[in-house]
């Protein structure tokens, strides 16, 4: 467990290190990948699965340091961003329910190029580096997961590079909103999102004012349903191409 330790940083009195504990059952349905694998390497994985309770503030990754876990949100929300004390924060992307993440940087074996803040009361599960290296090397399927993340997830940067571009700040909302109901990397989500209007401006780089009228404009198309703490995509692929006449 101390390997957990160059990873995990927090805002509060208690360290992180201190808060981490063992899965719990009811969690064990939170974690997508489990279900792949055979009893032996289920067994391994939830013997040595590390579960953190982040408060808002908290930095589960921090540049420069070390990856020694894989780290997945079983609750809450989280963002990924940039070093803030050289320049302007840039919000790269937001961390649903579901979502696991960091597996490029173990594989390249390199210090983390980004930072994971918890943006609300986020539980965070993480797997031991050396147990994420023995799935991969005695799990075909598990492999073939981790395959599929990585490869969603860069067209997921591909799409979030062009919606930086955009200007239109309804554009940029509903790009961002779909980002966040993409049912491989986000299997948790389904169609409901529990996310604040001031969280979501955190993620778009805009105002919680101006996130409000977005919204609006976005219920009014029939595309989103707004209720209090979160809100329902009614469409999903047109919210994906929301926009594409006023960038052509």
């Amino acid at each position: 467990m101390s390997n957990l330790a160059p990873s995990l940083q927090n805002t509060g009195s208690v360290p992180l290190i201190q808060r981490a504990r063992g899965v719990q059952v009811d969690e064990v349905q939170a974690v997508p990948w489990l279900g792949l694998l055979n009893p032996e390497q289920r067994d391994r994985a939830l013997a040595d699965l590390r579960v953190v309770d982040a408060l808002p503030g908290d930095v589960i990754c921090k540049i420069g340091r070390p990856a020694n876990y894989w780290f997945g949100v079983l609750d809450g929300l989280m963002k990924m961003s940039n070093d803030s004390s050289v320049g302007f924060t840039i919000t790269f992307t937001g961390i649903p329910p579901g979502a696991w993440f960091g597996e490029g940087t173990l594989l390249k074996r390199e210090p983390y190029r980004y930072n994971i803040e918890a943006l609300r009361r986020t539980v965070v599960a993480g797997l031991p580096a050396a147990t994420f290296n023995w799935l991969l090397e005695s799990s075909i399927p598990f492999n073939r997961y981790v395959m599929n993340q990585l490869n969603e997830r860069l067209g997921q940067f591909i799409a979030a590079r062009e919606a930086d571009r955009i200007s239109d700040p309804d554009v940029r909302v509903a790009r961002s909103l779909a980002a966040l109901f993409n049912p491989v990397l986000y299997p948790l989500v389904h169609d409901l999102l529990r996310i604040t209007q001031q969280e979501l401006a955190y993620l778009v780089g805009l105002s919680r004012q101006r996130v409000n009228e977005s919204l609006r404009a976005l219920t009014a198309d029939g595309l989103i349903r707004v209720e209090y703490g979160g809100l329902e995509v009614l469409d999903l692929p047109r919210l994906r191409r929301f926009g594409s006449d006023r960038i052509l």
